[in-house]
């Protein structure tokens, strides 16, 4: 039987019908102060959309915000999470609440140098061409 999903205690359904007030005082400070402080109309947005998305009503999910705490409305959307060239898409599971968004999106790539070429270096000219 696989294990029933909880934080700190609660269920997702719990968490779900939870008041704002009662899901912050669950969650880390860093995220707790983050969300006190305000949310930016980028933030806003994207709470909107996810919203809609679950009620069916909006597709496909778009944003910039990396900066965004995971928060239980949002289990279980595809989100596509900038990295800076590209959208990335990103499956919020339930283990991501409180987190960022940004956590799971990486913004740089493993450099890959291909083999040298010919006249890029002295040793070169010894190298038979194919």
């Amino acid at each position: 039987m696989p294990k029933e999903f909880r934080y700190r205690g609660r269920t997702l359904e719990e968490l779900n019908s939870m008041s704002t007030e009662a899901l912050l005082q669950l969650l880390p400070s860093r995220a707790r102060r983050s969300l006190n402080r305000g949310v930016s109309d980028e933030k806003r947005k994207l709470l909107e959309d996810a919203r809609a998305a679950k009620e069916g009503k909006k597709g496909e999910i778009k944003t910039h915000a990396r900066d965004m705490i995971v928060l239980p409305t949002m289990v279980g959307l595809k989100i596509d999470v900038h990295n800076g060239k590209e959208f990335v898409p990103l499956e919020v599971k339930a283990e991501m609440i409180g987190r960022y968004l940004g956590e799971y999106v990486i913004t740089n790539k493993k450099v890959v140098h291909g083999t040298p070429g010919i006249g890029s270096s002295r040793s070169s000219l010894y190298v038979p061409l194919k």
